[in-house]
């Protein structure tokens, strides 16, 4: 096969070269860290910025106090639903008490088992404990 010109590099040149493509690469890397390294260049903004960081700070602040509230109000027809407040109310109290009666119950029937199994794995745990002090 025929050969091109320029391939007769010697050992020592490629090693070279391939140690100037690692040094390239690495400056190239540890630039890109330092252009994505975001929270460096705020604290290095804030430093050398203090008080315009502040005073757009204080502005951002006073904008947001003096914004108008939400002025849309919503109204809904009560009569349309056929219910009063009041009974949407006792619905809703109905419901919340029916809900923390289902969770005692169900608390109540599981404490057995969720005390041993808390039991279970805090005297394996301690089992252990005392194999590591008698060491």
């Amino acid at each position: 096969m025929a050969q091109e010109p320029g391939q007769e590099k010697s050992l020592h040149q490629l090693r070279q070269e391939v140690a100037h493509s690692r040094d390239r690469l690495a400056r190239d890397l540890s630039g890109l860290r330092y252009e994505l390294d975001f929270p460096l260049k705020f604290r290095k903004s804030f430093q050398r910025q203090t008080v315009l960081w502040i005073g757009a700070a204080i502005v951002v602040g006073v904008m947001f106090a003096v914004m108008p509230a939400r002025t849309k109000k919503i109204s809904v027809n009560a009569k349309a639903t056929g219910k009063s407040k009041g009974e949407h109310q006792k619905e809703g109290i109905l419901g919340a008490g029916l809900a923390l009666g289902a969770l005692k119950l169900v608390v109540t029937m599981l404490k057995p088992t969720i005390t041993a199994f808390v039991h279970k794995k805090m005297s394996g745990y301690a089992a252990d404990m005392g194999a590591r002090r008698s060491r």
